[in-house]
């Protein structure tokens, strides 16, 4: 059910069973990091009915600063992470889980860009059943486009991430006026 092989691109379709695991999983991270995390998300695919995904689980910690991350690393390791590092992306830990991998945690600071960005698109597509399956259309073709080449599969998908991205947020604005 949950696992993909570094680098490859294998879509399934949505699993009940990915809350579950996710449920489970955030147990455990709650258990660990008592103290730093404030928050614990559910994001990614996984994260949305309906749509298929890469069976991998994306879980988002919040915490209150950045630097709070580092004290996360070694109580996270003992839980089988591996720690990366900000692995490209600014003012985020990154950690894998599982060979294959069947978990991506981020560690960002609660209210960053990173934090807004994951939350908006997630619930902007669990409840805009349009753009959910056109995000499932446009995934379903690169995976075919793409089936070795993670970076190019990611890459196309950055277009439409971008246009729900800022849907969202005049949504939201709409909403707060």
């Amino acid at each position: 059910m949950l696992g993909l092989q570094r680098g490859t691109i294998r879509l399934l379709p949505h699993n009940e069973n990915w809350h579950g695991a996710f449920e489970s999983e955030r147990l455990r991270l709650f258990g660990a990091l008592s103290g730093h995390s404030i928050k614990i998300e559910h994001v990614g695919s996984t994260a949305i009915c309906g749509i298929v995904a890469k069976p991998i689980i994306d879980i988002m910690v919040g915490i209150r600063a950045y630097d709070e991350g580092y004290k996360c690393v070694s109580a996270l390791e003992r839980l089988g992470y591996e720690y990366k590092g900000e692995n490209g992306v600014p003012e985020r830990h990154y950690f894998g889980n599982g060979v294959p991998r069947t978990h991506h945690l981020h560690i960002v600071t609660v209210g960053s860009d990173f934090w807004i960005h994951h939350l908006l698109f997630r619930d902007y597509l669990i409840v805009n059943r349009q753009a959910a399956e056109e995000y499932n259309e446009l995934k379903l073709a690169l995976a075919g486009r793409f089936p070795e080449d993670r970076e190019a599969y990611t890459n196309g998908n950055e277009p439409f991430v971008r246009r729900v991205l800022q849907a969202a947020k005049e949504t939201q604005h709409n909403k707060q006026s």
